[in-house]
């Protein structure tokens, strides 16, 4: 029967993602003063800030890969197919261009324009704003194949093409004009980058070569020739030294002086692929890197001689991840085993807490030295295989352990100093051609028991890596390849299972058995819970088996499966196992039920899968992909409904989940004014809303006689005399000055009349005209805008004595109402109607209609405190819970 999605999981997002082969682009935020740079993965790119390369957002995802990127200050440009996509503040598509017939593979901002380049030899030249084609250049991809794209620095509206054929073109995309032909140096271009003089350019070739080139002069200023091959990438130092950088497709780069002309130093292996892209930070010593090896570089030039070193880095696995375990009680750690022969611990809780542990080594010692004859590829070791991991004694000695492809010795990593340890557990007297194939640590954290191809299972000390025995007699425990071993929670019970299709009990202290089951088809894998005892064996006939190993016996059979079992896991209370196979499900089955109760497909079949120790997360590793992806558990957060799902079950497709950005990292926009969260004016109508206005302006409007008492002085100041400016003299002989009398008065009075004041003010003929409209905004605004003296003032001037009018006093109740009824401004309706009662109670005791208009004010008052008060109380009686539970 047809089904939905998983009830039980929902996707959250993955880890460990962080480039691909496409170039990166980089670009200068002017408002946030600091560089980004964008990378591809997938059908979505990522912005990393370079300061920490924090990721700070993620694109949409597009139909298609991307195969290009490109930025200018405004917007990010990426190619998926034939369409090019303008992204707007990283994340949303604003605009398509749509006009290629072939896969878009170059992209060139310039100015208001957008040049792309096709495979079929079509070069578009768009208008940005409008999406319209502005130029079209057609080549004849035989002749001229368009293979690299630069804009001469101060060339005004030109654009330098590249072929791989060898020659060069220089455009002028305004007059639809061919400028000038370069022939060339009989070599395909790869590469074209502007150096930091004027009419000097970089020029890489297929054959190794680099050319710094003068295109006005059309010469050859000099040539350096790299000897791992095509040069994929150039970049030219600005921050003062005369250096140019050159990627090559093993991953090295090679740093020339252009004044010497000669090398200067090389960083071998700083990709473990093709460098698809180094560019210098303008004016720092800092050199970004990236590459399809799933790695972001930062280098800095602080060494002697001019050397660099690595200065931060996100990089995740270069190939897939085979098999995934947590680490650790909390689940916030994720062990993950790679193709690509690293151990790497990803984190659920930010990246900056993600360790790589490295590869293996055949022998440290060597790889140190670096003895002659001996290349770095013969000293490491092949890809891990299986591991387990304790923490109980990490911190005394190595707690991990992990068998290797096609090697018989297993070895040891240290967790904490994020290295290999220093043991290679080796059984004596063993035959060639066996190696290690299943592994645990005993709970205590001081044994591990490793199980071979030749049938033997050995205990090792993790302390001194010292072999302390062997199970079975004549040292064998199978008479087939050992799948699975498992030491139980007291170390009292080993438990194997191998290709003979025999499931057996051995006692851990004794190495004898005890037991044994035999099982219907030979087991491809075991987990074991130790909680609960409960043992679940994937079997070669895509079944499953759960043994007691308390009764030793099977307790539930489950069926479903139309492909190899490849990994399981058991949530942490015991009830659920959880099981992936080849075809592409992941099954959920409910142990005490015994019958399958969540089932989802996804798009590549699932390699590995682990359930967190808190249940919060289940991780998922996949087919021909680099990421651990993350499933949120949802009977966490809300009840969920499990049923049995009947045996014709067609599941349905589940999106794999994708990245997210990290809670502390800030999210990068566009240059253009970013925009503020704008808080609603009412939450809820059963919410009040505050004004934001200081306390200052409202608290003191009941004491203000108060404060004018305290702050009167005990004395006014007396007034110097003053001197008119003209003064007048006496008539006589003698010239004198008429001094004025003390205590003689002016004779015009300077108190004005009441009948002078009688218009009203600014506030009484808004709340007039309020009262018409039935919008009390402008009254209310303007008391926001008046001190507690004008308030009082104002409100004082709504009776009769003051001036006003008995009908201002039932616009103003009307105002308290108003806001009362739409909860804005709570704090300032009290402390307005509470100043209007003290001052005018005995006024609106004497007028009914005003006193009618109180009487519904106070029902709504009374409603409205009724309804926060049940609020606090319901929120201090949570409070109260919660610091109970803490305690």
């Amino acid at each position: 029967m047809p089904g939905g999605g998983s009830s039980l999981f929902s996707r959250f997002r993955v880890l460990g993602l962080y480039s691909n082969h496409v170039p990166h682009a980089l670009r200068f935020h002017h408002k946030h003063r600091q560089n980004y740079v964008m990378t591809a993965v997938g059908r979505s790119f990522h912005t990393f800030n370079v300061n920490k390369l924090g990721i700070v957002a993620v694109s949409n995802s597009l139909s298609e890969e991307i195969t290009c990127l490109a930025a200018d200050a405004m917007l990010v440009f990426a190619a998926a197919g034939q369409t090019v996509y303008a992204f707007a503040r990283n994340k949303e598509v604003v605009m398509f261009y749509h006009g290629h017939k072939h896969e878009v593979r170059l992209l060139l901002p310039l100015g208001d324009h957008l040049i792309s380049a096709d495979s079929g030899g079509d070069v578009i030249v768009w208008d940005v704003q409008s999406g319209e084609i502005y130029l079209l250049l057609m080549f004849d991809v035989h002749t001229f194949d368009v293979s690299a794209l630069m804009h001469p620095s101060t060339y005004l509206n030109k654009v330098l093409l590249g072929s791989s054929q060898g020659a060069m073109q220089l455009w002028n995309i305004k007059t639809n004009k061919l400028l000038f032909t370069f022939p060339g140096w009989s070599a395909g271009v790869t590469v074209l980058e502007q150096s930091p003089a004027v009419d000097v350019v970089g020029v890489g070739t297929v054959t190794g070569r680099i050319i710094i080139h003068n295109i006005v002069l059309n010469e050859t200023l000099m040539m350096f020739t790299q000897d791992w091959g095509p040069v994929t990438t150039l970049a030219f130092r600005t921050d003062g030294p005369p250096i140019v950088a050159s990627g090559s497709p093993q991953g090295h780069i090679a740093f020339w002086d252009l004044k010497q002309r000669h090398l200067v130093t090389q960083q071998r292996c700083a990709h473990g692929t093709a460098v698809a892209a180094a560019t210098f930070l303008h004016g720092e010593p800092l050199l970004i890197t990236n590459g399809a090896d799933n790695a972001i570089k930062v280098w800095i030039f602080d060494q002697e001689g001019g050397g660099a070193r690595l200065l931060r880095s996100r990089q995740g696995h270069s190939a897939p991840p085979a098999t995934i375990h947590h680490h650790g009680d909390d689940g916030k750690n994720i062990l993950s085993a790679g193709h690509d022969g690293t151990l790497q611990s990803f984190s659920t809780v930010h990246e900056r807490f993600n360790k790589n542990l490295g590869h293996g080594s055949v022998n440290k010692k060597k790889e140190r030295k670096k003895k002659k004859g001996l290349s770095y590829e013969e000293l490491r070791l092949p890809a891990i295989t299986a591991f387990a991991s304790a923490v109980t004694r990490q911190s005394d000695w190595d707690g991990i352990v992990a068998c290797h492809r096609g090697r018989l010795a297993t070895t040891t990593w240290n967790y904490q100093r994020c290295t290999m340890g220093a043991h290679h557990l080796l059984p004596p007297d063993t035959s060639r051609g066996t190696f290690a194939t299943a592994i645990d640590i005993t709970s205590c954290g001081n044994f591990t028991v490793v199980g071979s191809s030749c049938g033997r299972i050995d205990v090792y000390n993790l302390q001194s890596g010292m072999h302390r025995g062997c199970f079975g007699d004549d040292d064998k425990a199978h008479s087939g390849v050992v799948r699975g071993v498992a030491t139980d929670t007291l170390n009292q019970l080993t438990l194997s299972a191998g290709s003979d299709s025999l499931l057996r009990f051995w006692r851990f202290k004794t190495r004898k058995q005890e037991g044994e089951l035999k099982l219907n088809a030979a087991p491809a894998g075991m987990t074991l819970h130790r909680d609960s005892g409960m043992l679940a064996l994937a079997l070669d006939d895509f079944t499953l088996a759960v043994v007691d190993t308390e009764t030793r016996r099977i307790v539930r059979k489950f069926a479903g499966h139309h492909g190899n079992i490849n990994d399981m896991t058991f949530s942490p209370d015991g009830r659920w196992l959880i099981t992936v196979a080849m075809d592409c499900t992941v099954r959920t089955w409910d142990l005490p039920s015994g019958s399958l109760v969540d089932c989802f497909l996804v798009a590549m079949a699932p390699v590995g899968v682990s359930m967190s120790p808190t249940g919060d997360f289940l991780a998922t590793v996949h087919v021909d992909n680099l990421g651990v992806f993350l499933w949120t558990n949802k009977s966490l957060c809300g009840p969920v409904g499990l049923r049995p799902l009947p045996a014709d079950y067609q599941p349905t497709m589940e999106t794999l989940p994708g990245v997210t950005v990290d809670d502390e990292e800030e999210e990068v926009t566009s240059e253009e004014a970013d925009d503020a969260y704008q808080s609603a004016e009412q939450l809820g109508a059963e919410l009040v809303t505050l004004s934001l206005l200081p306390e200052s302006r409202w608290k003191s409007l009941l004491h203000l006689d108060t404060i004018k008492r305290r702050n009167k002085p005990a004395a006014p100041p007396a007034a110097p005399p003053t001197a008119p400016f003209f003064l007048t003299t006496i008539p006589g002989l003698t010239p004198r000055f008429l001094v004025p009398r003390e205590g003689e008065e002016d004779k015009q009075s300077k108190v004005l009349s009441w009948g002078s004041l009688s218009q009203k003010s600014n506030f009484g003929s808004a709340l007039e005209s309020a009262l018409e409209s039935g919008s009390f905004d402008l009254p209310l605004q303007v008391l926001k805008d008046c001190g507690p003296s004008a308030i009082s003032v104002e409100i004082s001037s709504l009776t009769s004595e003051g001036g006003g009018a008995s009908i201002l006093l039932l616009a103003f109740i009307s105002m308290i109402d108003s806001m009362l009824a739409s909860g804005r401004d709570f704090d300032l309706a009290h402390a307005y109607l509470a100043l209007c009662l003290k001052l005018h109670l005995q006024a609106l005791s004497q007028d009914s209609a005003a006193m009618a208009a109180l009487l519904r004010l106070s029902t709504r008052l009374e409603a409205t405190w009724a309804e926060l008060r049940a609020s606090f109380d319901q929120s201090l009686c949570l409070l109260s819970y919660t610091k109970s539970a803490l305690l």
